[in-house]
């Protein structure tokens, strides 16, 4: 195999491997990747207001209040209004939701990032650039992304 190819492969890999974990986070707890991490960052943090989950996870206001409404829907989070201060609003987990935590996977992104953090520097920064540069070679380097291992847009309409 030429090595075109071989890189080729192993970015197919790479997206295949996302797309089959996301289908099993879906499979197994109903949940997006997206929703998961909210609702961690709320379980980690009771009581959060949603612009410090989306600085914490990287995500506008905007897609994080989408996320929330989907997950009030379906009974998982609540969000609070500040008797005090009407502006502020506060999320919370609801029972139903500890209990999809409990059963959840952990997001790929996890498993990543704890394979990465035991390389040393060099290599961390060796693989940075490398991708990088694939990015700007496949003219992506522009597209909004966030740090999210999930197959498909941020925004779509299942987050």
């Amino acid at each position: 195999m030429r090595k075109e190819e071989e890189l080729l492969v192993a970015l197919r890999r790479v997206i295949r491997a996302v797309d089959l974990r996301s289908k099993q986070l879906s499979k197994d707890v109903g949940l997006t990747g997206p929703q998961l991490m909210v609702m961690q960052n709320i379980e980690a943090n009771p009581g959060v207001m949603v612009r410090e989950i989306a600085d914490s996870i990287n995500l506008s206001p905007a897609t994080i209040t989408n996320i929330l409404d989907r997950l009030e829907t379906r009974g998982l989070a609540k969000r609070i209004r500040s008797t005090k201060d009407k502006r502020k609003v506060s999320v919370h987990l609801t029972d139903k939701g500890y209990d999809s935590l409990e059963h959840a996977p952990r997001p790929l992104q996890e498993h990543f990032i704890e394979r990465f953090n035991q390389l040393k520097e060099w290599e961390q920064s060796q693989m940075v650039a490398t991708m990088q540069r694939i990015a700007t070679m496949m003219d992506a380097e522009k597209i909004d992304a966030s740090p999210f291992l999930e197959v498909g847009s941020i925004s779509d309409k299942h987050l």
